[in-house]
């Protein structure tokens, strides 16, 4: 049986690790058992892209979604304007308008890729209600119901009060009311009942469900997973200056690809649990080879595979594969493209030739000299002579042999390679 027939949200959540804190456990689950249950969890825009650190949150809401349950997700524009203080040291630096609606562009097309947004959930802006509230208004209906004690009590804050030079702003300390209203909002206008998170975002979500109980009487709840670290206790996330972005352009199918088989054997079961849709038999199954063989690595390439699928598709897994088999096996290079083959190869010695030469007829030993694969033509010839040289992955076993333009196959890069590891790339341009 499948972990979303089984029926039971926290249960499925706890197995597969998503679940740190929870409100009202036990009504919590009746709520579930009893129907749809609409829930929501906020993205601030506060880069170019989500990371793996967010996807944490973006594979919870899929399980709920998955199991019947309505999800919401906010694209903070009004709150990314802000910046949360929760989980940080300084100030967030603010962002201008262009830059915010770049972010939150990118922010819906990643979401798109782990949730269904369209028949079965929704994406709104917390923007178009907060954006038209005024200042006065604003504390009269929400301010009111906020004791400030109770905020500066907050570990976040407390942290940043007791470093007098960096403090804390006006700005930030009331994020928290506007997150708050957010969950008020969405009660109100979708039913919304449950608010999620992580962790760091425990006193923001106790803060939406004591105003939405002190204005409408009503009861809601929290949810929170816990913060993504590694084995060695590493944090995922921008902040962190380790992220692995969900946006192609800042981190490729193949770079993504390469981060998860390359994950440390003690983080696989857990991650194959919280970045896989893999039901828990099958994890199960690749925990015990795992522990079998490691070296085979036979659950580090499952997890490879399976998280990348999400983010970038079948072809994004295509690509990446081919690639790793390419650089670390006897797979080919045909059909990979010049951004792939300048990232895979990027330490790799690169010579640049005029597209020219190959009309006139550029012979390979000139190439593999000017490269530095070889120190003469004599010796080039011998490394062709002994098998040693290959273009684009497949031997060449002609050392008389003239390069054209169809050896780049609609390219403008030729890898050659020699031996089992040393690998060039000539750019025709």
């Amino acid at each position: 049986m499948s972990d979303s027939s089984s029926g039971d949200v926290l249960g499925v959540l706890r197995a597969r690790g998503f679940l740190q804190d929870v409100t009202d456990e036990d009504e919590l689950r009746e709520r579930f058992a009893a129907g749809p249950v609409t829930f929501y969890v906020g993205f601030d825009p506060t880069a170019p892209s989500l990371h793996a650190g967010n996807l944490v949150g973006m594979m919870a809401m899929s399980w709920m979604q998955r199991m019947g349950h309505r999800v919401i997700a906010i694209a903070g524009g009004a709150t990314g304007r802000i910046g949360d203080p929760s989980g940080r040291d300084a100030e967030r630096q603010l962002l201008d308008e262009p830059t915010i609606e770049r972010h939150l562009d990118a922010i819906r097309v990643q979401l798109s890729h782990v949730l269904d947004l369209e028949d079965d959930g929704l994406l709104l802006d917390n923007h178009d209600w907060l954006g038209g509230i005024g200042y006065l208004e604003f504390l009269r209906d929400v301010g009111k119901h906020f004791s400030v004690n109770t905020m500066v009590a907050r570990e976040s804050v407390k942290r940043r009060l007791e470093h007098r030079e960096q403090g804390i702003s006006y700005t930030e300390f009331s994020y928290q009311l506007l997150q708050a209203y957010d969950f008020l909002h969405l009660h109100r206008t979708h039913g919304c009942v449950l608010q999620c998170g992580g962790s760091d975002q425990w006193g923001n979500i106790v803060a939406g469900i004591d105003l939405i109980h002190r204005v409408e009487g009503a009861q809601t709840y929290g949810l929170t997973w816990p913060l993504l670290t590694t084995a060695d206790g590493a944090k995922f996330g921008k902040s962190a200056g380790n992220a692995i972005w969900l946006d192609a352009t800042m981190t490729s199918a193949y770079a993504y690809y390469q981060y998860w088989i390359n994950t440390a054997d003690a983080d696989v079961p857990r991650f194959l649990r919280l970045f896989t849709h893999l039901d828990l038999d099958e994890i199960d199954r690749l925990e015990a080879v795992l522990t079998e063989d490691p070296a085979a690595r036979v659950a580090h390439r499952e997890l490879a595979r399976e998280a990348t699928r999400i983010i970038h598709g079948d072809d994004g897994v295509r690509t990446a594969e081919q690639a790793t088999e390419a650089l670390f096996g006897e797979g080919s290079f045909e059909g990979l493209d010049d951004a792939t083959l300048d990232e895979i190869l990027a330490e790799a010695p690169s010579v640049d030739v005029p597209r020219t030469r190959l009309d006139e007829g550029l012979g390979l030993l000139e190439l593999l000299t000017a490269v530095g694969a070889s120190r003469s033509n004599s010796e080039a010839r011998r490394l062709v002579d002994q098998g040693a040289v290959r273009l684009d992955n497949v031997v060449e076993p002609d050392a008389g042999r003239t390069l054209t333009d169809e050896d780049l196959a609609g390219r403008r890069t030729l890898v050659l390679r020699v031996g089992r590891r040393r690998h060039f790339l000539a750019r025709f341009r």
